[in-house]
C-alpha cells in the first residue's frame, strides 16, 4: 500500500510538471527583482512592480498571443540572494526579460547570469555607470540614471561655481565607489580637488562621526555619494548639526524626487541636479504620474517611470521580432526607437544604454511649492550625448568598431 501511494505521489509530481511546461509555453514571464523594503524601496518596491504592469496592460497583456505576466521578489540588497532569485526565475519559471535590479552590486551580478543564460536584463534602478562599461554585456541594458550622468549633471555645476575642493561621504557598495569615481574624475578635470572620503555601509542610521570627518577637512563641498535612505539621513543630520552652510555645501548628486519629500523643501530647496523623469514636466509624464497614481496613491519616481517604459519597449520588441528567441528581440530592442508617454525616438547604444534626453531640475522653494509633490523646476532639458558617457571613454567591447 505504501509503494503504491509513492508511485501516485510520484505520477502527480510528474504531471504538475509536464502542465507547468505547457503553461510556460503559453506565458510570456518579466521578472521584477527590487528592494521591497530597505532604504531604496520607496523609490523602488511595489511602485516598480505596478509600473511594470502598467506597460502590460497598455501593451494589451498579450504579445504573440501569449498571456504576460509580470512576477515580483526582493533582492534584500544582497547580491547572492538576487542573483539566485534570477537563476532560480530562468531556470523555473521561464522568465525572459529581469529588471530593475536597483542595487548595482545585484545588477551586476544579474547582468553576468542573463548572458550566460540567454535571457535578458534591464537596469533601472541600478545607477552604476560600469553596467554599460566595465560591465557590459550584448544582453544587459541600461535605462534608468547612472553615477556618470549624476556626476556630470551636478557636480560640474558646482565646481564652476565657486566648490572647488571636495570630501566624500560614500556608500560602501558598487553604487556608492562608482559615483564617487565619477565625481572625482569631474572635479580634478575642472580643476579642483579632493581632500578626503569616508565609507559607511547601506543603510547606516548615525552619520555623525562621518559628517565630523567631513567639516574637519575644510571642505568647500561635502559630497554625499549615497542613495535614498542613507541619502536622506545624511542631509537631515547634516542640517540637524549645522554642518553645511555657505562655507561647506552639501552635494546631493544622487537625490530622486523621494528624497526631497523625505528631507523637506526648506531643507533641499535651490539644489540643482540632473532627473531623467519629473512627473509634471510635460503632459506625457503626467499622463502616466495619473494612471500610476490611482494604484500607488502617489505619482511615479524615476524608477517607476523607467520600468514603465523598459517594459513597454521589450514587448514591443518581441511583437516586432515574431518570435521568443532573446538574440531576436535584443536585436529588436536595439534597432527600434524607444517612444512611449514620456519618451519619443530615443535610440539605445550598442552598450546597452538608452541615449534620452534629460532634465535639469532645481528643487523648489516651498513658497513656490503649490500642490503635493510639486518639487522641481525644470529649468531645460540636457541632450543625451551631453548626459551619458561618450563613446570615446567607454571601455565597453561592444562600441568599438
Amino acid at each position: 500500500m505504501r509503494l503504491k501511494q509513492v508511485n501516485a505521489v510520484l505520477i502527480s509530481a510528474w504531471l504538475a510538471l509536464g502542465l507547468g511546461s505547457a503553461q510556460a509555453s503559453d506565458v510570456v514571464r518579466i521578472g521584477v527583482l527590487t528592494d521591497m523594503a530597505g532604504p531604496l524601496s520607496d523609490a523602488q518596491g511595489m511602485g516598480s512592480v505596478e509600473a511594470a504592469k502598467i506597460a502590460v496592460e497598455e501593451f494589451g497583456g498579450k504579445v504573440l498571443g501569449k498571456k504576460i505576466e509580470v512576477l515580483h521578489a526582493d533582492h534584500q540588497n544582497k547580491a547572492d540572494i538576487g542573483v539566485t532569485t534570477a537563476k532560480r526565475w530562468i531556470d523555473t519559471a521561464d522568465v525572459g526579460m529581469i529588471l530593475d535590479l536597483g542595487n548595482s552590486a545585484v545588477a551586476i551580478g544579474v547582468q553576468s547570469l542573463v548572458e550566460k543564460n540567454k535571457a535578458i536584463s534591464i537596469a533601472t534602478g541600478a545607477a552604476s555607470g560600469e553596467l554599460t562599461n566595465k560591465y557590459c554585456n550584448p544582453h544587459a541594458f541600461q535605462w534608468g540614471y547612472d553615477t556618470y550622468q549624476f556626476a556630470k549633471g551636478s557636480t560640474g555645476a558646482m565646481v564652476k561655481a565657486g566648490g572647488d575642493s571636495w570630501f566624500f561621504i560614500t556608500a560602501d557598495y558598487a553604487f556608492g565607489h562608482a559615483l564617487e569615481a565619477d565625481s572625482k574624475k569631474t572635479v580634478e578635470a575642472l580643476g579642483g580637488k579632493v581632500l578626503g572620503a569616508v565609507r559607511h555601509p547601506i543603510n547606516t542610521m548615525d552619520f555623525s562621526s562621518y559628517l565630523l570627518q567631513a567639516k574637519a577637512s575644510g571642505a568647500k563641498v561635502i559630497a554625499v555619494a549615497s542613495a535614498v535612505g542613507d541619502l536622506q539621513n545624511v542631509l537631515k543630520q547634516g542640517s540637524e548639526f549645522q554642518i553645511f552652510t555657505d562655507k561647506q555645501k552639501a552635494s546631493a548628486m544622487a537625490m530622486l524626487l523621494v528624497d526631497v519629500h523625505s528631507v523637506g523643501l526648506k531643507a533641499a530647496q535651490g539644489t540643482t541636479l540632473s532627473s531623467i523623469y519629473y512627473w509634471d514636466a510635460n503632459d506625457g509624464s503626467r499622463e502616466f504620474a495619473k494612471k500610476f497614481s490611482a494604484r500607488m496613491g502617489r505619482p511615479p519616481s524615476e524608477t517607476h517611470a523607467m520600468n514603465y517604459s523598459a517594459t513597454l519597449h521589450y514587448l514591443k520588441s518581441m511583437a516586432a521580432a515574431n518570435t521568443l528567441e532573446t538574440e531576436a528581440v535584443i536585436a529588436k530592442m536595439r534597432a527600434t526607437p524607444v517612444n512611449d508617454l514620456f519618451t519619443s525616438n530615443a535610440t539605445v547604444r550598442a552598450d546597452g544604454r538608452l541615449m534620452r534626453d534629460i532634465f535639469l531640475v532645481r528643487v523648489k522653494s516651498p513658497e513656490e511649492s503649490s500642490k503635493p509633490w510639486d518639487y522641481f523646476k525644470v529649468l531645460g532639458d540636457i541632450k543625451a550625448t551631453d548626459a551619458f558617457r561618450p563613446v570615446s571613454e567607454s571601455v565597453c567591447p561592444l562600441l568599438k568598431p
